[in-house]
């Protein structure tokens, strides 16, 4: 069981007041070329806190959107109305509506809320212009997808002895239900695990190598289903892709060893990006479950991917709400539809932004 409970960042908030479906092949999609992830604008920066901050009212200037704050609130919108909401000290936003984690909390200085420069260009500017990051994306759709159920063997991962689940038997419910609607897709589709296995058990040896096997199998695409734990109360989705060199995971307050270091995925950061807010997206909207948020950490099985890689936390067990609606096959069915909408989301964008070939 992969338990995170958000962190408040405490000293920030004391000190700032102020898919395109096509016959598969077994060719993985790499980034081909370097690209500027802001561009060409100049970006004018403040130091703040020890750190490199933007403006947001100078972000939605040079984007075109309209910059409106109201208390410590400040909305990013265009001519279809609001895209983003930011308020003062707090470490997450909304895009489109749904929650998404920054490295470090929104200061509100000089009459505006600001950003670190980090949060922008690893998350916000992507997400608003992911054109201008074309040139570091895969070079097309996904081909050929690992599905990891989390756990396995003797390993249950979470349960619930009142509802009487496991978090191994519905994780890999789910994913063989995920399997069969991606292969109807015409995706291929190999598993970590198709029974009550695992690699090994110890668990440092066995999560490296659900990564060693997407990576062997040359998967365009690594997808990790799991459930969560964590006090009773607590219900929804939330989904993880892993955490930017330098960036804060965000359960983190605080820079370990491994922040400054750059991990083998953080190749795919973008294309993470990507992959995380699509299927989150499509999670939340299709399980209609509370959004936990979209979310880094530095996850075993995805710092030595060499392929896109997500986990999604589909439910919590440990509220007994929502294992009772776990423990029903009609609700482990839309979540491998909202599971396989969130890749098809995704697939969709990488092929409408696939460079035009060059005559």
């Amino acid at each position: 069981m992969i338990r995170v409970l958000a962190a408040a960042f405490a000293l920030l908030a004391a000190t700032a007041g102020v898919c395109a479906r096509q016959t598969p092949a077994p060719v993985r999609a790499a980034p081909t070329r370097p690209g500027a992830v802001l561009g060409t604008i100049e970006w004018p920066s403040a130091r703040l806190y020890g750190d490199e901050y933007l403006d947001l009212a100078v972000i939605a200037k040079k984007l075109g959107l309209k910059f409106t704050l109201a208390g410590k609130k400040a909305t990013l919108a265009d001519a279809g109305g609001p895209r983003c909401v930011f308020e003062d000290v707090e470490r997450d936003f909304h895009l489109d509506g749904i929650r998404i984690h920054m490295g470090k909390p929104v200061v509100g200085s000089a009459g505006s809320l600001w950003i670190t420069k980090l949060d922008a260009e690893k998350t916000l500017l992507p997400l608003l212009r992911p054109a201008d990051l074309a040139g570091q994306l895969p070079v097309g759709p996904p081909r050929l997808i690992v599905l990891d159920p989390g756990h396995g063997g003797t390993d249950p991962g979470t349960d619930n002895r009142r509802v009487g689940i496991t978090e191994k038997a519905a994780a890999l419910d789910v994913a063989l239900r995920v399997k069969k609607l991606l292969e109807a897709r015409g995706y291929r589709v190999k598993m970590t695990r198709e029974g009550d296995t695992r690699f090994s058990s110890n668990p440092r040896v066995d999560l490296p190598l659900r990564a060693d096997f997407a990576n062997k199998a040359l998967a365009d695409l690594f997808v990790s289903i799991h459930f969560n734990n964590a006090p009773e109360s607590i219900q929804g989705v939330e989904t993880y892709t892993l955490t930017p060199q330098h960036m804060l995971s965000t359960a983190a307050t605080e820079p370990d060893d491994d922040t400054p270091r750059a991990l083998p995925g953080n190749r795919y950061d973008h294309a993470n990006l990507l992959l995380g807010f699509a299927l989150h997206r499509a999670m939340v909207r299709g399980v209609e479950t509370p959004d936990r948020g979209y979310k880094r950490a530095r996850w075993a099985v995805l710092r030595t991917l060499r392929s896109p890689g997500v986990l999604v936390e589909c439910a919590y067990l440990s509220s007994d709400e929502e294992a009772r609606r776990v423990a029903r096959p009609e609700f482990r069915q839309r979540i491998a539809e909202s599971i396989v909408a969130g890749i098809d989301a995704y697939s969709d964008q990488l092929e409408k932004l696939r460079p035009a070939p060059k005559n």
